[in-house]
């Protein structure tokens, strides 16, 4: 095992949150990862920050009103609201904004043979809702919502969600009435081809028992993972995509 992988792994034993940020993964192919850059063996942080360092890419405040700044949330294994917040925080500091132009958050992970409803959604929402109010996000939406769920969503929220994502791979064209349910509140309907499950406990313990062989991996539990992307707007070319995941140790 490496230097890098020893030092992760006693960092990581005594950490209890974790960050990981790819930074712009257009750099990635020249780039080599580093985990992590910004401690040294003597100090054991309780949050330890993993990054690709040198893939950072900051907007420079100057082109700032030339691009579009997105995110797509992910919960994973938190049924906290507080991870929308975390989320979001982390995003506009990892790309030098004060403000993000939309977040779409995905349906939250329900238990099998359960029905998503507006209980499940509504402390995540009313989270957005609150920074929509404080400015950190212009717009917000939601992800695979059908017709009812849509209705029910926007007639109870006080922040209207402006986009709903649409798999295409798993109904082929959109649902008529979802169709018209949108086009009469002004709602637009995306598309995307996101798996049901991006990121699940077992697939992140996997990687990362990969990645440091001599840790505990089944101690840490993914709470969300964000994607982000940063388009120019007069031309509609990605300049910055990325991911920012959170996770937790047992019990910490």
């Amino acid at each position: 095992m490496g230097t890098d992988s020893r030092l992760a792994g006693a960092l990581l034993a005594r950490a209890r949150t974790l960050h990981l940020q790819t930074g712009n993964l257009l750099n990635w192919g020249r780039l080599r990862k580093k985990c992590p850059s910004t401690h040294s063996e003597e100090e054991f942080p309780d949050v330890l920050e993993c990054t690709v360092s040198h893939a950072v890419e900051k907007i420079n405040p100057d082109e700032r009103e030339e691009m579009k700044v997105s995110a797509k949330l992910f919960i994973v294994g938190s049924n906290s609201s507080s991870s929308t917040r975390n989320a979001v925080d982390m995003a506009c500091s990892v790309l030098g904004v004060a403000q993000l132009d939309s977040v779409i958050i995905a349906s939250p992970p329900i238990e099998d043979g359960v029905n998503l409803s507006l209980e499940h959604l509504q402390p995540y929402w009313e989270e957005l809702e609150n920074l929509v109010q404080s400015k950190k996000i212009v717009a917000i939406g939601t992800s695979d919502l059908d017709k009812t769920q849509l209705e029910q969503l926007y007639q109870w929220a006080q922040v209207k969600p402006n986009s709903n994502q649409v798999n295409l791979a798993s109904c082929c064209v959109m649902p008529p009435d979802l169709t018209a349910f949108a086009k009469q509140f002004d709602i637009q309907l995306l598309t995307h081809n996101d798996p049901k499950e991006l990121l699940s406990e077992a697939s992140f313990q996997e990687a990362l028992q990969e990645s440091i062989p001599d840790i505990q991996a089944h101690e840490w539990v993914p709470l969300w993972l964000l994607r982000y992307s940063v388009i120019v707007k007069s031309r509609g070319i990605i300049k910055s995509k990325g991911y920012i995941l959170q996770a937790k140790r047992r019990g910490s």
